[in-house]
């Protein structure tokens, strides 16, 4: 009697997260026409790159993608150069805000301020230096790069299709970066990401392991966007870094709490945690061999 060994199944892959990003993406994109021009061929940094080299790239790409989604197996010279949808890497549609000052400079700003009222005679320069506007202006704070999705025309002239972080036409539209949202498969896609790494052997001992797993979802949920699909097609090893660090974070405050907690304990004549008195003990008992002159 045959025993039949269980077919292993892969509960998230690389492919099924992808699609999510892209369905994420696309809610917060506008274009010409929502059937044929949301999926890209290719993602190119300029529209300089677009030549004879990644219009071929472009059509192997979507042939592999057509053969992959319906088994037809499409020859690359068939497929039209108009057919073809480049993305785009810009910033050209995305509005301009004031740099945001970083604490060193509130600091001294504050500074001066308190120097001012104490120093009546510098007043005037000192009000000079604190009422200079910010002239440094930085692109608003987006949740993915923003992007153009171009087509060729029958002279192999690229025109806009798409662009990201647009709501309405693309000629009398409007920027918007709040009127899309996740799938909710890829938010599940987050949370078993994070249920199935806190049960590691290294992490799941630990009591504070679901104040871990709620840090990570929140890290993945603001930067779950902002994987790059021109520079990896592993989005699956970009978030389990991203938990992996989320999970120290939180371990290295713990101990940090721990350590604090144990200092108060010893000044008042208590017993600190077992942690702390074990690694006391250890360094009592510890025996370092003498060296022969």
């Amino acid at each position: 009697m045959s025993i039949k060994t269980p077919i292993k199944t892969n509960y998230l892959n690389n492919r099924d997260i992808l699609k999510e990003i892209h369905l994420s993406k696309n809610s917060y994109c506008s274009y010409r026409n929502p059937v044929t021009d949301h999926q890209f061929d290719i993602i190119l940094p300029s529209l300089d790159k677009i030549n004879q080299r990644t219009i071929a790239e472009a059509r192997r790409n979507r042939a592999d993608r057509i053969k992959r989604e319906t088994g037809a197996d499409i020859k690359e010279k068939k497929i039209l150069h108009t057919e073809l949808v480049f993305r785009i890497t810009t910033w050209d549609h995305i509005p301009k805000a004031p740099k945001r000052p970083t604490k060193a400079q509130v600091k001294k700003q504050k500074l001066d301020e308190l120097l001012v009222i104490e120093n009546d005679e510098e007043n005037s320069e000192l009000d000079e230096l604190t009422e200079i506007p910010v002239l440094d202006m930085n692109h608003v704070r987006l949740n993915f790069p923003p992007f153009f999705h171009y087509c060729l025309d029958a002279e192999k002239q690229p025109f806009v299709v798409g662009k990201s972080h647009w709501r309405g036409a693309l000629d009398s539209g409007e920027f918007c970066r709040h009127h899309g949202k996740m799938t909710n498969k890829l938010a599940h896609m987050f949370v078993k990401l994070c249920e199935r790494y806190a049960t590691r052997s290294n992490w799941r001992g630990y009591t504070y392991n679901e104040e871990m797993r709620g840090q990570a979802l929140l890290q993945l949920s603001q930067i779950g966007l902002q994987f790059d699909e021109s520079k990896s097609q592993n989005p699956f090893a970009y978030y389990t870094a991203a938990i992996t660090n989320s999970f120290t974070r939180i371990l290295n405050i713990e101990k940090k709490m721990q350590n604090i907690r144990d200092d108060i304990l010893e000044i008042n004549g208590l017993n600190p945690s077992w942690t702390r008195q074990y690694a006391d003990a250890s360094k009592k008992y510890l025996v370092t061999p003498e060296t022969n002159e």
